[in-house]
């Protein structure tokens, strides 16, 4: 499904999302997803960007990363954008697109330009870390309900939005808003928080992720996010402040995932096998809408990583967990496949990694507890599937 650029002609960048006239039916696809990409410059040698003599060009973006991970696990999968009608957004597209992504409905701007940002290499979490953003009105940021193909990302069986988007500009904010509203024939909506304070001058950003997590069927969000926008603390804190969406996913980097699912029945009617549904699962009660409802918490330890870079591990994660979702696995399997897709993207040196193949992750999300505790993955782990397994599985 891979396409070689964007089906519409530049236009005047204000372009209708359908169109007056009688459009084609869009194929639906597993997953639709909809954000910024940008060119991405990466440093030659490490240094402060004032130091560093040359760059090697890439690509980033949250949503786009989400979209070829997923790609290429086999499912079908459209990014949904705008970009420039420049060099730089022929880049994005033809690369997105030959990770056999639909980008038919991205559409190109001739007066804004495609976002670029330069980073050093070093990891993010630390001070030294650097990152120059040149994304100010940027083609992306005039994303609307009028100038991108709303039909494009309804035809899907599960819409992937993140918070990125939201702190673009109203227009996007209406959009997810519009994207995200309780309606006849929504998809299964997935949203990532992906907070990012510099993205949010005023104090509006904790609470519109809230508004629009609340809103979403599936919630990622790391545990240091929530306590940067919400001051929330421990995955139940999250829960109790997310009570709509049917799984809040809240990842703890290094120390694993919890995720905490909505249970059919209402609190005190579950029977007493729910709990035990997957090894390690607690119950709680949690109130929706004033009325206690049944929630298990099942919590997945992560492998341990030799980290070769941190960037497009969470996007990778959301990937890992929602392809599992698309093919009806438990939750604690749902959790090992995020882990382990975040686990291809941390050792390798760019936001993208090809996830394992399939049937290698099946294998090792099927680990009994003490193997998936001893497993540990290098660089090149993807390639060398038996070898790793049958390591792990030898006390």
């Amino acid at each position: 499904m891979t396409a070689s650029g964007p089906r519409n002609s530049p236009g005047d960048g204000k372009d209708s999302g359908t169109g007056a006239e009688a459009a084609p039916a869009v194929r639906a696809v597993d997953v639709a997803t909809l954000g910024e990409s940008m060119v991405a410059f990466r440093p030659s040698r490490p240094g402060r960007l004032a130091d560093v003599p040359s760059f090697q060009r890439g690509i980033g973006g949250a949503e786009s990363n989400v979209a070829c991970a997923l790609a290429a696990a086999g499912h079908s999968v459209r990014w949904v954008s705008r970009v420039g009608a420049d060099g730089f957004g022929d880049h994005l597209v033809e690369t997105i697109g030959s990770w056999g992504v639909d980008v038919d409905a991205v559409r190109r701007d001739p007066h804004r330009p495609t976002g670029v940002y330069f980073r050093t290499a070093g990891d993010r979490a630390t001070d030294a870390h650097e990152v120059a953003y040149y994304r100010a009105g940027s083609a992306a940021s005039a994303m609307s309900a009028r100038t991108i193909d709303v039909a494009a990302l309804r035809a899907c069986r599960v819409l992937h939005l993140s918070g990125i988007t939201a702190a673009l500009s109203g227009d996007c904010l209406e959009l997810l808003r519009e994207l995200t509203a309780p309606g006849p024939g929504r998809p299964l909506v997935s949203f990532d928080v992906n907070f990012r304070p510099a993205l949010w001058p005023d104090a509006d950003g904790p609470r519109v992720l809230l508004e629009l997590a609340r809103r979403a069927d599936i919630v990622f969000v790391g545990d240091d996010e929530a306590r940067a926008a919400w001051d929330l603390r421990g995955g139940r804190a999250v829960r109790e402040a997310l009570p709509e969406p049917g799984i809040v996913v809240v990842k703890q980097g290094a120390d694993g995932a919890t995720a905490f699912e909505r249970n059919a029945e209402r609190a005190g009617e579950a029977g007493a096998a729910d709990g035990a549904a997957t090894h390690g699962a607690g119950t709680h009660d949690t109130a929706t809408h004033g009325t206690a409802t049944h929630d298990t918490d099942t919590r997945v330890a992560a492998p341990r990583v030799d980290v070769v870079a941190h960037v497009g591990a969470g996007d990778a994660f959301a990937a890992g967990f929602l392809s599992a979702t698309l093919r009806g696995l438990p939750v604690r399997d749902r959790l090992r496949h995020g882990h382990l897709a975040a686990a291809a993207a941390l050792t390798v040196p760019g936001d993208l990694a090809a996830p394992p193949a399939r049937d290698h992750a099946d294998r090792l999300a099927a680990l009994d507890d003490a193997a998936w505790g001893r497993l540990r993955l290098g660089p090149g782990w993807t390639r060398t599937a038996r070898r790793a397994e049958e390591e792990v599985r030898t006390p």
